[in-house]
């Protein structure tokens, strides 16, 4: 690795900001594009703003930290794909159950590495986690695809109770402080298994 590339290195912050930024931009787009006359324009519109957002995501991820996560990759893929068909069939169901299909193969994927001892997750987000321990990997994977399949479940019963703009919401903003909080429980356990601080902790992408 060449010395700009090491310098390149996350030091968190960056990456929190590309992985919440295009939640926000989906807020504030189904806002936007809110009307009374036609209750889906707005998560319609959104959704839109969403698939370009996740895009400028990624390319402002490979300019600045000379990368682009394997979890941002497979987030970005899902939500242009659900994005697309929500645009199709003007259907918010498709961009809603997006979020619990990304939650799932976010879980399988680190699960699944921890039942064979082998931490995915580190691999998925590469760089972060400086110093962490092997035996500290394996912990946060436990950890985070438990989480995962809690935030699953959450986000299929969200569907259930709340009405779009509600899901909008809770999706931009209590979603995102519910995952920031669980990163931040983590580090005590991370600290002990060798983690190195610098910045803020890494969270994998937002489904």
């Amino acid at each position: 690795m060449s010395a700009a590339d090491a310098g390149r290195k996350p030091t968190g912050w960056l990456s929190v900001i590309l992985d919440f930024g295009p939640l926000l931009v989906f807020f504030l787009g189904s806002r936007i594009g809110k009307s009374d006359s036609d209750p889906v324009q707005g998560p319609i519109v959104g959704t839109a703003a969403f698939m370009v957002a996740i895009v400028v995501a990624m390319l402002v991820s490979k300019w600045k930290l000379g990368r682009i996560s394997p979890m941002m990759k497979m987030s970005a893929l899902f939500v242009i794909g659900f994005g697309g068909l929500t645009l199709w069939f003007r259907d918010f169901g498709f961009i809603q159950h997006k979020a619990t299909a990304v939650y799932l193969l976010f879980a399988a994927i680190i699960l699944g590495g921890w039942l064979r001892a082998k931490p995915a997750l580190k691999y998925l987000l590469e760089q972060a986690y400086d110093g962490l321990s092997e035996e500290g990997w394996l912990k946060l994977s436990l950890s985070w695809g438990l989480f995962f399949l809690a935030l699953a479940g959450l986000n299929e019963i969200l569907i259930i109770v709340t009405d779009a703009d509600q899901y909008i919401a809770i999706k931009t903003f209590g979603l995102p402080a519910l995952t920031f909080l669980f990163a931040l429980a983590n580090i005590p356990m991370l600290l002990r298994h060798g983690l190195k601080m610098d910045g803020a902790p890494e969270i994998p992408p937002q489904g």
